[in-house]
């Protein structure tokens, strides 16, 4: 039967926070006003780490950008992006981890907050197919439609990403309770709701939070960049 494997992306497969280093990029090439975008993206950042963060709130300031451009330029400056920035970030042992599961033929998903404009590339050249991210919404459904700014359903944070699991799942015609095996990699206390539905939660280079988290109900800690 089918097996589920589950990966957070940032700070979990990525040493970094992409959705971050998103933000420092439009701000270094002068897309966004640097000076005010780079403190914004700190108070969000620190607040995301801090397990307070807003994210409506978050979202109308990271979705902002892309209302403002073309899908054809914002492909551009992701491939710029990509290039200067997350492939420096790519390590042996998160791809091994994933080979591991893709060799067991396990259904492998990314499961992240950061919206699907910036992870889907970055999703794809670590060789996974499916990607549960927060959806930005278009003027359309052309794959050429502007966006809007707004976000598409619900938000793929805290509880919004069992929510949107769950949905997914139903799409493949799979259940959480029903699969044999179920693994969640996180390295976030933001992600412990869902790390309390899978059957293998692993606390994957986890913050302060979750580490001492997982070490009271005794799940693995995994150490990916040490």
């Amino acid at each position: 039967m089918t097996q589920l494997a589950l990966f957070d992306l940032d700070h979990t497969l990525l040493p970094c926070d992409n959705d971050y280093e998103w933000g420092q990029f439009l701000a270094r090439i002068g897309v966004v006003d640097s000076e005010y975008y780079a403190r914004q993206n700190e108070r969000f950042y620190q607040d995301y780490k801090d397990g307070k963060l807003d994210i409506h709130e978050f979202l109308r300031f990271a979705l902002k950008p892309l209302s403002e451009h073309s899908r054809a330029q914002l492909k551009e400056w992701h491939g710029q992006f990509m290039e200067e920035v997350i492939n420096s970030h790519l390590r042996q042992k998160a791809l091994d981890l994933l080979k591991q599961h893709q060799d067991a033929g396990d259904l492998c998903c990314v499961v992240t907050a950061t919206n699907s404009f910036v992870t889907r590339p970055i999703v794809e050249r670590f060789g996974i197919k499916h990607l549960i991210a927060t959806e930005p919404a278009t003027h359309g459904d052309d794959p050429s439609a502007s966006y809007t700014g707004e976000v598409l359903g619900i938000p793929n944070f805290r509880e919004g990403k069992i929510q949107n699991l769950h949905s997914w799942l139903s799409k493949q015609h799979l259940s959480l309770p029903n699969l044999p095996r179920s693994y969640f990699y996180s390295d976030s206390m933001n992600d412990l709701p869902l790390l309390e539905q899978v059957s293998h939660p692993i606390a994957t280079n986890p913050d302060d939070r979750l580490r001492n988290e997982a070490q009271k109900r005794n799940w693995p800690i995994l150490e990916l960049f040490a």
